[in-house]
């Protein structure tokens, strides 16, 4: 998953060349150097960065506060590019700054003194931000037409047009000076300290599993064995702890959703999920068009492919926990780290050659924290820092398929990173609803690469299930999610929700999402309580949907043979925030606010659980 907070792991928790492998059959996994950033908390850069930003935050509140509507008249030294150039050259170290304290936190968020010196770093950069903060308030106070004149007549304020353009779409929702100062500095006692209960919580749990207490990534993990026995008793497990500490993320969800509302109420947003398809520079009809046309195929999708597994698995129904279970026809070996890394190298590698000695540095040059360890981040994310660093990657591998899979997701974000990094600290963010573009794109050409080289029939049937079963992962599980949170958000609009309420929320969803061939026993009610994105991003998940069904579409472009098809998709890359969706896919004739686009997307799913039946007759047979 992209822009997950920032994530650092300090020198002494993690010697630069030094990896661990909790089996010896995944060889030696890496571990990331954060050297590149700072060489610890206490070195000599770090203090002076820390130092160097508060002065120059303070002289550039000095230097220009009060005075951008008369900088808008002026060309050159003086001028809005000139103000803008400075500003941006303080948010490169800011990120710098908050990029390793929030690496080092989430390297081990047990560790009560990375807490504490993340807290610390977020707090005084805060503070910092307060000095700043009057910059995109005055721009937003200047007439348009004024704005306008001066990009058009001022070089160094054009270059900035797109931030600027993008910046003046806030406009409409932003607050008085004070108040936008008073949410800024609040936020460090609000959303930000439930996120960290969130994320320390979490991070401390374990799961009771045979009288061995096991952390998250490993009990999930253990839903994907081929024991039946065995994901019955990780699922009890996790819904026994999620069950024993609901209470804590029951208050936290309220808290945040109640803290949101608060928000929105006070900057006029009509919808719930406004603020973030904002953010994400994304009409709210073209989600919804999203979220509909991936309800109207949960028949044909999931409830479709869920049947056919329940049957191969000799069941009439799954239980819950059988979900991603390997088919009988599944390999069991481990796949090793460096399999799978020449596994997503080659594949990277026979799309654009470029791409692979990109991600290829992730490897050479120790960008990637690969071990399962107490107290680490679970999941997997890209963290993309600024454009005078470079992104980490971090991953929990466990040598699995699904692992090699993420391994070529979080690259894809990687590689996209990079190449984006190059439009400077202020244009290279990518909104959600394009930044898991290069992430599903790589897992596509990943797995595409590796089913090519199948010819075994069973073989073949297994990644196709594997495949059908990801892509349903992040389509329809997301959208499910993404109804989920709305049903949540609106519902707590009317006062606080009890446990109980918020899990019938989420199995009515899972319910409908899932299918009838799917047992939703006791025990599934309390499952919502560990999906991040709820607390970290409230909304962030649809992004996932838009992202893959917008990479079908560009897939099947590809596999059209369309002239000069890498070129473009390296332009669409190296765009960063700098372009609005409908410019950046206009080059490939896709357009996302067609209704059918939508319907392209998901019909790629279909046609693989089409090729997975027609397989599994011809096995038959």
């Amino acid at each position: 998953m992209l822009n997950m907070p920032a994530i650092a792991i300090p020198r002494a928790l993690a010697p630069a060349g030094k990896g661990a492998a909790a089996d010896p059959a995944l060889g030696l996994l890496p571990v990331w150097k954060l050297s590149d950033l700072y060489e610890d908390k206490d070195s000599p850069a770090f203090r002076a960065d820390l130092d160097k930003a508060a002065k120059l935050a303070r002289e550039f509140e000095a230097k220009w506060k009060g005075k951008l509507a008369e900088a808008a008249g002026k060309t050159g030294s003086g001028g809005i590019g000139e103000a803008l150039a400075e500003y941006e050259v303080i948010e490169d170290i800011f990120g710098k700054i908050g990029s390793f304290a929030g690496l080092t936190y989430f390297s081990d968020t047990s560790n009560p003194a990375n807490g504490k010196f993340y807290g610390d770093v977020q707090s005084k950069l805060t503070d910092l931000s307060a000095h700043l903060l009057f910059l995109p308030l005055e721009l937003n106070r200047i007439d348009d037409a004024v704005m306008d004149a001066c990009m058009d007549r001022d070089p160094a304020a054009g270059h900035y047009r797109p931030w600027i353009v993008d910046l003046r779409k806030d406009k409409p929702y932003q607050l008085e000076d004070k108040l936008e100062q008073l949410f800024l500095e609040k936020s460090m006692t609000s959303s930000a300290a439930f996120n960290r209960l969130f994320d320390e919580t979490m991070a401390e749990l374990r799961y009771d599993i045979d009288g061995e207490k096991v952390p998250l990534e490993v009990a999930l993990n253990m839903l994907q064995e081929p024991d039946e026995p065995t994901r019955a008793k990780a699922a009890a497990a996790l819904s026994k702890t999620f069950k024993d500490n609901i209470r804590i993320f029951t208050l936290v969800t309220n808290t945040l959703a109640k803290d949101k509302d608060i928000s929105d109420r006070w900057r006029g947003f009509e919808d719930i999920a406004d603020s973030r398809h904002l953010g994400n520079r994304v009409e709210r009809e073209v989600v919804d068009a999203l979220a509909e046309a991936v309800k109207a195929a949960y028949p044909r999708l999931s409830h479709r492919y869920y049947a056919m597994k329940a049957k191969w698995l000799g069941m009439e129904e799954m239980n819950f926990w059988d979900r991603n279970a390997p088919l009988p026809e599944t390999s069991n070996a481990l796949i090793s780290w460096e399999e799978a890394k020449n596994t997503v190298l080659s594949a990277y590698g026979g799309f654009a050659p470029e791409m692979a000695d990109i991600a290829r540095r992730f490897f050479d040059e120790e960008w990637i924290d690969a071990p399962v360890r107490t107290g680490k981040a679970p999941g997997a994310f890209a963290h993309p820092t600024v454009p005078s660093a470079h992104p980490y990657v971090l991953v929990n591998y466990m040598g699995k398929p699904r692992d090699v899979m993420t391994l070529a997701h979080e690259l894809g974000h990687g590689v996209h990173q990079v190449l984006a990094g190059k439009q400077g600290a202020l244009m290279c963010q990518t909104p959600l609803t394009l930044a898991e573009t290069a992430s599903v794109f790589g897992e596509m050409l990943t797995f595409r690469a590796l089913l090519e080289k199948t010819k075994d029939k069973r073989e073949r049937k297994a990644m196709l299930a594997q495949k059908v079963e990801d892509m349903i992962n992040t389509v329809v599980r997301q959208i499910a999610f993404y109804e989920f949170e709305r049903k949540v958000h609106t519902a707590r609009k009317e006062g606080e929700l009890t446990s109980e309420q918020i899990g019938e929320l989420w199995l009515s969803v899972q319910a409908e999402s899932l299918g009838p061939a799917i047992r939703i026993s006791e025990g599934y009610e309390t499952w919502w309580a560990y999906i991040p994105h709820f607390i970290h991003s409230p909304f962030y998940v649809y992004a996932y949907a838009f992202g893959d069904c917008l990479v079908n579409s560009l897939y099947a472009v590809y596999q059209g043979a369309e002239p000069g098809f890498q070129q473009k998709y390296f332009e669409l890359l190296k765009a960063g925030g700098t372009k609005h969706h409908s410019e950046l896919l206009k080059p490939f004739g896709l357009d996302a606010t067609d209704p059918s686009f939508w319907s392209k997307g998901l019909s790629m799913i279909e046609g693989l659980i089409d090729e997975l039946e027609a397989l599994d007759k011809g096995n038959r047979l």
